[in-house]
């Protein structure tokens, strides 16, 4: 079961068409993986989409905002950042209904 509290992100980064696409969906799911060691990160998925396999969906959520600040600055994201495998087509944010 999910947690209801925090502040949830979704994202869709599509990989580049320069990239190889087993290494960019490797690099996004090694980033979920360090995502989900965050301090404040409460869990971080990625999903394939099924019409475009180039594109990969992130689900993320993060304790408060501080958290989500914190996460940009931590060196595995911005190794991912800088590596390029991939560009961001959205990106928001959100919170659980009631909360």
């Amino acid at each position: 079961m999910l947690p209801n509290e925090g502040i949830r992100v979704t994202a869709a980064l599509k990989i580049k068409p320069e990239v190889a696409l087993d290494e960019g969906l490797a690099a996004v799911q090694k980033f979920c993986q360090d995502m989900n060691s965050e301090p404040g990160c409460l869990f971080a998925y990625a999903s394939q989409d099924l019409t475009d396999d180039r594109q990969v969906h992130l689900w993320e959520a993060y304790r408060d905002q501080a958290a989500i600040d914190a996460h940009f600055n931590m060196p595995h994201t911005r190794a991912f950042i800088k590596q390029g495998y991939t560009e961001l087509v959205h990106a928001s944010q959100s919170k659980a209904l009631g909360e």
